[in-house]
């Protein structure tokens, strides 16, 4: 086995972890950085639109190049990047990784940023282990990092952002989008998205939902049906002949590692189920280990972006690096960043959440 310390040890390299891999290098910390994907970015690598909103939190810059730039600004500030390698065991003073091979790597550190992200949900209903049946990740994997079209003709199942973007991605690769299926009376995610795909032909079945995939080998046609709504349907159906469909349902928190820990946790639907109470500056119930990004609850890649900054300069700062008043400031604006960006109407609901974490996390 072998062995390794580092002042900070990063355990995920998306948007959050490199983020507070790149504060507290930035601060004169020893970082490493352990991912268990080949190259480090996380989600941004299959992210090939613009991201909108202000420049402070990327607009205009495409997911893979955002991440490009995040990884060389860690690299040229020392932090040790480690891909590949998954988190198998933790222990009181050690993390122990296995690499692809089954080698096993123990490394060990002052103090541990958790940034594992979040999996993806699925829906099951009759025939939803026909091939044929894909989650949006694994269609945006395929199209956009293998140029792989996923199907000639394509039923997208959920109306949140992702299953938006990963239509209006489908579309762009060549396949027909024959419509976007959403339980819920209204669209789930943004106006500019959804009238990206509007535009180009595609309808959005609000209140509808999933019955049946039917086909031979493989997927051939979809039984939806109408619901009210509680969800309840109403007997009547409709059948899209599609070959494919993509499930774009959700994601929940990978919260293993931070339960191995022994971490305590809350629960919040609009955050994505269970995830690690943690306090204003990101620092979980366990000393020492901080959490950030969708690990501590799903949102978009921009406040993963913040809240990685804040875990990344607190645990810098505590093993006494970049102490003052600058520090705090620093803080402070990531603070009000974060406020912003959970302002509108989809981010309200999350920022109240948050608030109930921290105050949990308070109250003990």
């Amino acid at each position: 086995m072998k062995y390794r310390e580092a002042e900070i040890l990063v355990v995920g390299g998306g948007p959050a972890g490199l983020s507070a891999a790149i504060e507290a290098a930035d601060r004169g910390a020893g970082v490493l950085l352990v991912d268990e994907q080949e190259d480090t970015g996380g989600q941004l690598v299959k992210q090939i639109h613009k991201f909108f909103g202000s420049g402070r939190h990327g607009a205009g810059t495409r997911g893979i190049d955002l991440a490009n730039q995040l990884a060389s600004k860690a690299q040229k500030l020392g932090v040790q990047l480690l891909q590949g390698m998954s988190a198998v065991g933790v222990f009181e003073d050690s993390v122990i990784f296995s690499d692809r091979d089954g080698s096993l790597f123990r490394f060990r550190a002052s103090r541990g940023i958790i940034a594992t992200g979040a999996s993806e949900r699925a829906v099951a209903f009759p025939g939803w282990t026909l091939p044929g049946v894909i989650t949006a990740g694994a269609a945006q994997t395929f199209v956009n990092l293998y140029r792989v079209v996923v199907g000639q003709k394509v039923l997208v199942i959920g109306s949140g952002n992702v299953g938006l973007v990963v239509a209006y991605q489908l579309l762009q690769a060549g396949s027909e989008v024959a419509g976007i299926v959403e339980m819920r009376p209204e669209i789930g995610g943004w106006g500019v998205h959804a009238s990206k795909v509007k535009r180009l032909g595609v309808p959005i079945l609000t209140g509808m939902s999933v019955k049946e995939a039917r086909g031979r080998d493989r997927v051939e046609e979809v039984v939806l049906c109408i619901v009210d709504q509680d969800g309840t349907p109403s007997g009547e159906e409709r059948i899209i002949t599609v070959d494919t469909v993509c499930l774009a349902v959700g994601l929940s928190p990978r919260i293993e590692f931070p339960q191995w820990l022994g971490c305590r946790m809350g629960f919040s639907v609009s955050l994505g189920g269970y995830v690690p109470l943690h306090n204003s500056v990101m620092e979980t119930g366990v000393p020492g280990w901080f959490v950030a990004g969708d690990a501590a609850g799903v949102e978009e890649a921009s406040t993963g972006i913040e809240e990685g900054r804040l875990a990344g300069i607190a645990a810098a700062t505590s093993l006494g690096y970049g102490k003052g008043t600058t520090c705090e400031e620093e803080i402070r604006e990531i603070r009000e960043s974060l406020n912003e960006l959970r302002s509108g109407p989809f981010g309200r609901e999350r920022r109240r959440a948050k608030e109930r974490m921290e105050s949990e996390y308070e109250t003990g």
